[in-house]
């Protein structure tokens, strides 16, 4: 997945990381015995594991809520959430059979189906994705057009970026390799550099940068973020359990979004290196990406043909994918519990 800030998230979190994923063979990889009765006539909960798709954060709060709220366990799961991070691939992770469900963006999903990777996507964290593109005011930027002749930190292999640059004509603008840290932004008052409205936002602001930014999204290039996704196998062989995690997931966002106070603690037990008033304020923003949008209407964790299909044609358009595909095998919205 993309690269956010590589900050203080990392110490204690890539330690999380290596515990968990030592753990994680036990924990994963149950499910042809996991409806086995413990003698009493109860099934023993399912052993599943959700890969995120970076380092435990307040992006991943309905599923720390799901979890701490024991909604995970009424549906009959016994769930780890695995942190992710820059050298951790949820999807291949998942089609390895290693775990269960992960966390990525859609175009991610596309891209991994090209390569023979059987993932489908059930659901959604966010409707809109809070990357975006940050400048310094001042520095004659007032749309996308405007990068042009300037410094742009962004991994080059972005999907994003390469729709940006073929629509607005970007040919002038100088690609800078992003490394996750914003000292050459903020040393540089021409420079851009990718980020996240919920983390970048709130490191620039605490050491005074006077910036703004471009959402990825109103470009054009309007990506489901947060998107879970488990194997072809799975939904054929367990469709129980999947829409046991999507209905459990889904309350977990609906708590998480009145409860997030309440939540964080939890987060921030994963990763200790994060501040509680940081995720204070990335749960405030980034609640109108979650509920805003389809969400407002059709239900947490939707998502539209309408959208999906779009996408696959800008990847297309780009050369990110070769070929197209029938979209009904890239997503479903059956484990989504009815609004």
């Amino acid at each position: 997945m993309t690269m956010k800030t590589v900050n203080a998230k990392r110490g204690a979190a890539l330690t999380a990381i290596m515990a968990l994923s030592a753990g994680l063979m036990s924990a994963c990889g149950s499910n042809g015995n996991a409806s086995d009765s413990n003698g009493s006539g109860t099934k023993e909960p399912v052993k599943a594991t959700l890969v995120l798709n970076w380092f435990a954060e307040p992006e991943h709060g309905g599923n720390f809520a799901a979890q701490e709220k024991g909604f995970y366990a009424d549906g009959g799961l016994d769930m780890t959430l695995m942190p992710g991070g820059p050298s951790v691939s949820a999807t291949q992770i998942v089609a390895s059979g290693k775990a269960e469900f992960g966390m990525a963006n859609a175009d991610d999903i596309l891209v991994a189906r090209q390569e023979g990777i059987p993932v489908v996507a059930i659901g959604t964290a966010f409707q809109k994705s809070p990357q975006a593109l940050f400048y310094h005011k001042n520095a004659g930027i007032d749309g996308f057009g405007d990068l042009n002749g300037h410094k742009v930190y962004v991994a080059s292999t972005a999907s994003f970026w390469l729709f940006m640059k073929n629509k607005y004509k970007l040919g002038d603008a100088q690609e800078m390799k992003y490394t996750g840290s914003l000292v050459n932004f903020v040393n540089d008052k021409q420079a851009v550099t990718q980020g996240y409205v919920t983390s970048e936002t709130y490191t620039l602001q605490q050491q005074g940068v006077e910036f703004d930014m471009l959402l990825n999204a109103d470009s054009g290039y309007n990506v489901y973020a947060g998107v879970y996704f488990t194997t072809e196998d799975m939904i054929k062989d367990h469709p129980d359990e999947v829409k046991a995690f999507m209905a459990a997931t889904v309350k977990g966002w609906d708590y998480y979004k009145d409860h997030a106070d309440e939540i964080n603690p939890a987060i921030q037990k994963q990763n200790p290196d994060m501040s509680l008033d940081m995720m204070k304020f990335s749960a405030e923003k980034e609640m109108d990406f979650a509920f805003g949008g389809d969400a407002a209407t059709d239900g947490t964790g939707t998502m539209s043909e309408a959208r999906w299909t779009e996408l696959q044609q800008q990847l297309l358009d780009v050369g990110v994918l070769k070929k197209k595909e029938d979209i009904g095998s890239v997503f479903t919205k059956e484990f989504l519990p009815s609004k």
